[in-house]
């Protein structure tokens, strides 16, 4: 029907834009920009031709992690081995 159904108190509408300006002419993809965390969840398309197709994407957005803080472990010398240790939260 030419709409996106973005669902109540969900954020999404300045967010989700059709693909193509007509969903008409056979693609009826979307757009979901600046993604967060809470858009985590699963997404129907229901596309009405004669018939009605429903197809159901989950959707998982992960927090990106935070910079990583890194350190060695062993004597700095050259031809000898040493460990590098990362961690992120």
């Amino acid at each position: 029907d030419h709409h996106v159904n973005y669902g109540s108190g969900s954020g999404l509408q300045d967010r989700v834009a059709f693909v193509e300006k007509d969903p008409s002419q056979y693609d009826a993809s979307i757009r979901l920009a600046d993604l967060q965390v809470s858009d985590t969840g699963t997404y129907q398309c229901r596309v009405k031709k004669n018939t009605v197709a429903v197809h159901e994407v989950i959707v998982t957005v992960q927090e990106k992690p935070a910079t990583p803080q890194c350190w060695t472990e062993g004597e700095i010398i050259e031809g000898s081995s040493i460990l590098l240790r990362c961690y992120s939260r």
